[in-house]
This record gives structure tokens, C-alpha cells and sequence, in this order.
């Protein structure tokens, strides 16, 4: 039996319009990342997820991305190391501030999008993603892709790390993500995520290519702006529950 981690991405909305179902998915994950308003979200979400936090005793974290809305920051942008630490700074400064208006405290940061994935590859990337948290409060922790070098560049500053994994994304061989418009790289089915996140739970992942390897993972991500995010998430809490295990934010 182990405790593990639930995370969801949510406040990824702008104005009226929402994408995720804040109040169902904080009902049921343990770790909740909320957007800054590059990729997505805005103050009255951000004030809405926090409030939301609070109420469930939910682990908060800021969830930077690319100033890019209209791809939902999936874009990947070459930015200088100076306008990178600048746009993470931003983001997660006002995340903060929004977050202790409200009576909580953001706990971590977790990349988003093509931001996540360029950080995941890139050493010089991941530096100035873990410099640029250190510059703002060096308490954060980070939710990094496990085996990646988000996880190098935190150790190499002492950086406590969260080590997550996708329930719903299949890895290359070297343990990244699959891009998204390769062929069966986003899992759709429950069954196939529910046999995924047992893999997970065992320390290990079969890669797009068949393969077997070893995987650790702290936390497990929940994607909540499909359709059916919440019936997906309450069907991976279960599952973990029957399985004899815990669910429980990493940070304590």
C-alpha cells in the first residue's frame, strides 16, 4: 500500500468561459494547479480556485504557462533566459498574491503545456524554470515530469520535487512525453488509463513502443478540461481506493 498524489490543472478559463469543472474535480484530487492568466485564467478565477482550495483543505500550486491563449499555451516560444524567468516571475508572483488574499498559500509550481514539455527536454530551460520559482519564494517546491530534466535542474538547486506522471499520455523510450499528434499518444479509453495508473503505482510505465521501464512517480495528473474529466477522475480515485491505497497530497 502507498499514498499517492492526485493533481488536476484547473482556473483554465478566461472571463465567463471555463474549461474545467473546478468545484467537481476539487472534490476529488488531493493537489490542484492553478493557471496564472498567460495560457489561461484570469483574477476572479484564480480568487474562485483558491476559495475552492480552501474549502476542500486541497494542496495549491501555480501552473505557469506561455503567453499564448489562443493555443492554449501548447505553442512552443523561444524566449531569451531573461524573458523567461520575467514571464515565470509574473505569473507566479500574482498566483501568490491571489492565493494569500484569499487565506492560502501556493505550496509548488507546475509548468503547463509546451512550457512543461520544453522544460522536460532542455537543461537550459529547466534552469531558468527552477531559478526563476527560487527568485520568488525558494520554499516552492515543483511538480516536474518524472525522469526529465525539470527533475535534474531541481536537484541540482535542492529543490524539493514532486515526481508526476500522466495517466493519459503515453512516453516515448526516453521517458518524454509522446507528442501529441503522434498516433495513440493521448489515451482515450478508461480501461487503458486505469491499467496505466496501476503500471504507475508499480514504479513503472510501458512505453509507446512496447518497452517496459521504470518509472517513479509522486503524484498522478488528471487532465480536467476533457469532457468527461470528472467521471474519469472519480473512476481513478476509486480504483486507486480499491487497490488498498491512499490518496494524499505530496506536500504535507
Amino acid at each position: 500500500m502507498r499514498a499517492i498524489d492526485l493533481n488536476a490543472d484547473l482556473g483554465e478559463g478566461f472571463g465567463p468561459w471555463s474549461m474545467t469543472d473546478d468545484a467537481g474535480l476539487m472534490q476529488i484530487i488531493s493537489s490542484a494547479n492553478m493557471a496564472c492568466g498567460f495560457h489561461a485564467g484570469d483574477p476572479n478565477h484564480m480568487a474562485r480556485v483558491c476559495e475552492l482550495a480552501k474549502v476542500n483543505q486541497v494542496c495549491l500550486g501555480a501552473h505557469p504557462g506561455f503567453d499564448d491563449k489562443a493555443n492554449f499555451g501548447r505553442r512552443r516560444i523561444e524566449l531569451s533566459r531573461a524573458e523567461l524567468c520575467n514571464m515565470l516571475a509574473y505569473q507566479i508572483g500574482a498566483a501568490c498574491a491571489v492565493a494569500s488574499v484569499n487565506g492560502v498559500q501556493i505550496r509548488y509550481v507546475k509548468a503547463h503545456g509546451a512550457l512543461a514539455n520544453m522544460a522536460a527536454e532542455s537543461s537550459e530551460v529547466a534552469d531558468a524554470l527552477m531559478t526563476a520559482i527560487r527568485s520568488v519564494d525558494a520554499s516552492l517546491a515543483v511538480m516536474a515530469i518524472g525522469g526529465s530534466q525539470q527533475v535534474a535542474a531541481a536537484n541540482r538547486l535542492n529543490m524539493t520535487v514532486i515526481h508526476e506522471a500522466f495517466i493519459d499520455r503515453r512516453y516515448t523510450d526516453e521517458l518524454q512525453l509522446a507528442p501529441r499528434y503522434m498516433a495513440g499518444a493521448v489515451l482515450e479509453d478508461l480501461p487503458t488509463m486505469l491499467r496505466q495508473v496501476d503500471q504507475l503505482l508499480d514504479g513503472e510505465i510501458e512505453t509507446i513502443s512496447g518497452e517496459r521501464m521504470a518509472l517513479h512517480c509522486d503524484s498522478l495528473c488528471l487532465h480536467g478540461d476533457g469532457e468527461h474529466a470528472v467521471h474519469v477522475a472519480e473512476a481513478v480515485k476509486t480504483h486507486i481506493l480499491s487497490k488498498g491505497h491512499q490518496i494524499a497530497a505530496t506536500l504535507s
